[in-house]
């Protein structure tokens, strides 16, 4: 994580974090103007969920509070507000450019470029390449011609340590933007295979759901055709659980069009900020999350609030 830290230290973050903490501002204003919510978002009595919600036949009409439903270890919990948060988003696009992932460099580009053109106003991209090491390829923008010039960066050598990446990540340019931006996003572009990582599959997860860090993931076939690994999930299951786990979705690589441009259509249109205060805030306990709604509502949420310890 030092290394993509050093990387990290010349970039100004000071204007997206100054934006963004416009945008939190103003949502968490309208939750404490609704007489509903606690004035601190951030205390143990009172929790804040990002979540994905839409109407399968109208995914652009709002959902309301009373169409939603929140269970935490079983219990229902009362829905304190439910706001559209139209805020931009900040995508780190993830790459797995180590040297047996079957694809081409060629391939793995034109995946990048489907994200540069999909983003919408106000949203950036930040692009790091792993094996061993992250490697930063490209800084936040929402250039496509940066983009497109930063892509001759990728290389394929050496072996996928992704845990190690998705930490270095989270802690250097995705925890320095917090807690202005909330809309923080992880697009993977691999097969989920690690090969080395010191960071634990599991410490890995918690960070994400700690931090309510969303993963999507564009995946390829798994390189190991689904051998054991030890201490760790499969790489399939890795994925699936990254991205279920998280509230993201995962995509087939070959369709990468397509999944750019639902991965930036969910973050612009159909993000919500729930609040709600837990009925039992065990704080050294892992807390199960399950969000369900009427008929006709597709919802996505993290799978749990993780034990309240330091990473």
């Amino acid at each position: 994580m030092w290394f993509l830290w050093m990387q990290c230290c010349r970039m100004r973050f000071y204007k997206l974090i100054n934006l963004s903490a416009i945008v939190l501002s103003i949502a968490v204003t309208t939750i404490a103007q609704s007489g509903k919510a606690s004035r601190n978002p951030s205390s143990e009595a009172n929790t804040i969920l990002s979540v994905t919600a839409m109407r399968k036949d109208n995914p652009e009409s709002l959902i309301k509070a009373n169409e939603i439903f929140l269970y935490e270890n079983g219990i229902e919990q009362k829905i304190k507000n439910f706001v559209f948060d139209p805020s931009p988003s900040r995508i780190v696009l993830l790459v797995d450019n180590s040297q047996t992932l079957r694809v081409s460099l060629d391939k793995l580009q034109a995946a990048i470029r489907e994200f540069a053109y999909e983003i919408y106003e106000g949203d950036q991209l930040f692009i790091v390449a792993y094996d061993e090491k992250p490697e930063i390829i490209q800084e936040w923008t929402d250039d496509p011609k940066k983009i497109e010039s930063s892509l001759a960066l990728l290389r394929k050598k050496g072996n996928p340590y992704l845990f190690d990446a998705i930490s270095a990540v989270v802690q250097d340019v995705l925890v320095p933007l917090m807690p202005g931006n909330r809309k923080t996003t992880i697009v993977m572009i691999g097969d989920g295979v690690d090969r080395g990582s010191k960071s634990s599959f599991q410490r890995t997860l918690e960070q994400l759901q700690k931090l309510d860090i969303t993963v999507y993931a564009l995946q390829l076939p798994d390189r190991t055709g689904g051998a054991y690994r030890r201490n760790q999930p499969k790489a399939n299951q890795v994925i699936k659980e990254l991205t279920e786990g998280t509230g993201g979705l995962a995509f087939d690589f070959e369709k990468a069009r397509e999944a750019a441009k639902t991965i930036c259509d969910e973050l612009r249109k159909n993000r919500y900020l729930l609040s709600y205060t837990p009925t039992n805030p065990a704080s050294l306990e892992q807390r199960r999350i399950f969000l369900v709604a009427q008929d006709g509502i597709i919802v996505r949420t993290k799978t749990f609030h993780p034990p309240s310890v330091k990473f």
